[in-house]
């Protein structure tokens, strides 16, 4: 399969994609057109979001056009259960009844578990200010084509306040941190296959720190540092990490699941 047609989901409300747009450029959705474009240039993409209910009839109703659904990041909190995030778990709920192939970051992990029985929750040791230090592949994620030449442990671009801490019936814990157990997860519900991330093999360390300092009020107010200074070490500390950054490595997860649906 040579053209490759992707949908991918957005998983911010317009508020949120103002305020991503403005800090790293472009919207979770468009970020992940662009990477997906450079990886595999001949691709066609279409993005919804899943308040809008006439796209997702659109798109469930000719579910089989697509090789391939992304559910991307985005700044919603699921326990807020607002009638939008209604809307996400809802239509994930209906991708799954469908052989779709599913790839799903940060929010869109966190919406996808809960569709399937799992449950969010804050994170009981914090957060992930723009980065995850120290992600660790186990035993499974070895296995699992996902990390298919992926470093056994590896610093990646990340910013999550919650996490999954209950995961679906039957789901592979495949990667883990000090800061989250549920760092990546594959599971099958009704008919899909469906690989989880809580990190962003999508986006670049410049765009972490312009989100973090977008988000500085907040972030301090919510005690995730102690004291400005702790916050701006913090960000040196992400700029260090940038000089590191290795895109084949950092972006390998989404190219091997391409290569998944190519050949699927």
């Amino acid at each position: 399969m040579s053209n490759l047609n992707i949908l991918i989901v957005e998983g911010n409300d317009p508020k949120n994609n103002v305020f991503f747009v403005k800090a790293a450029k472009a919207s979770c959705s468009e970020n992940l057109k662009n990477l997906v474009l450079k990886l595999e240039p001949g691709s066609t993409i279409r993005i919804i979001n899943p308040a809008n209910d006439i796209d997702t009839k659109s798109v469930l109703e000719n579910i089989d056009n697509y090789n391939g659904i992304i559910f991307t990041g985005g700044a919603m909190r699921l326990n807020d259960m607002t009638d939008e995030i209604k809307k996400h778990i809802n239509f994930a709920s209906n991708c799954f009844k469908y052989e779709n192939k599913i790839l799903a970051i940060c929010w869109g992990l966190q919406v996808c578990s809960v569709a399937a029985g799992g449950k969010v929750a804050p994170g009981k040791n914090g957060a992930h200010v723009g980065i995850a230090s120290d992600i660790e592949i186990n035993d499974e994620g070895k296995k699992n084509l996902i990390y298919k030449n992926k470093k056994f442990k590896f610093t990646s671009p990340a910013f999550n306040y919650d996490e999954v801490c209950e995961i679906p019936s039957g789901a592979t814990l495949l990667a883990s941190d000090k800061v989250n157990k549920v760092m990546g997860l594959y599971f099958t519900e009704g008919k899909s296959k469906i690989w989880g991330l809580q990190y962003h093999p999508d986006y670049e360390y410049w765009q972490m720190i312009n989100l973090s300092n977008g988000r500085k009020e907040r972030i301090l107010e919510n005690g995730h540092f102690n004291n400005e200074n702790e916050f701006q070490n913090h960000l040196d500390y992400i700029k260090e990490e940038e000089k590191k950054l290795d895109f084949e490595n950092r972006t390998r997860e989404i190219r091997n699941w391409l290569d998944y649906i190519k050949l699927n």
